[in-house]
């Protein structure tokens, strides 16, 4: 080495890229369900009105500007928690009354799940996703209401139907019963959230018990 020359230093190897395997980034899919999750329960204790995208990101533990880059609108997140919310509540619904002896047995479980003190909260949230949606400005928001309440009719439906084959039920006009028996069951929640007048969460399940018997000539003279 000669005099005034300075050592040449090691060149450093370049940086290998991370892969996207190994990068602490959620996927778009886990963090869009996560800020979906954390809006369920906003609109059970604030209404669906008053959850704003600052509320949902706060909950989400998110900045405002992660949740408006997963999401076009606060319209957007909050139907698909109102959605998520409803698809569990009717899901756990069915595997309750699929898990019944009979018919009938299943026909009380679903009045009995439908009226409790934790079920109001679900409630709130049902009212709120039917008055979210105009079909004049949301016709898919619209069309998603629609296949729901048709899944739910098709639900009472095929246990009104399971009971007439078990021989529980003496029959009747099962399309007009489901109409009434998901009809009843609205307007007695909604009568049920504002107590006006008061209804207890027994008297709700023994209107619709009644309605059951009525309607469907419950047998109990069975061999």
């Amino acid at each position: 080495m000669t005099a005034g020359n300075k050592p040449q230093r090691a060149a450093k190897p370049p940086r290998r890229a991370v892969a996207a395997a190994d990068r602490t980034r959620q996927p778009t899919e886990v963090r869009r369900r996560l800020i979906v999750e954390a809006a369920i329960p906003l609109i059970a204790e604030r209404g669906y009105a008053s959850v704003g995208v600052r509320d949902v990101a706060a909950a989400a533990g998110v900045s405002v500007g992660t949740v408006t880059y997963h999401f076009g609108s606060v319209q957007e997140i909050l139907s698909e928690a109102m959605v998520l919310h409803i698809e569990r509540y009717y899901a756990e619904l069915s595997e309750a009354a699929e898990q019944a002896g009979s018919g009938a047995e299943a026909l009380r479980l679903l009045v009995d799940a439908l009226f409790t003190e934790d079920t109001d909260r679900h409630w709130r949230m049902w009212f709120d996703y039917w008055h979210a949606g105009e079909p004049a400005t949301d016709e898919a928001f619209a069309r998603g209401q629609a296949d729901r309440y048709t899944a739910w009719h098709r639900q009472i439906r095929a246990l009104a139907e399971r009971g007439v084959a078990d021989g529980e039920f003496g029959g009747g006009d099962l399309d007009g019963f489901t109409v009434r028996f998901a009809a009843l069951a609205d307007g007695l929640a909604l009568q049920r959230l504002r107590q006006s007048p008061p209804l207890s969460t027994e008297d709700a399940r023994r209107h619709l018990n009644r309605l059951v018997e009525t309607e469907l000539a419950v047998r109990t003279d069975r061999s």
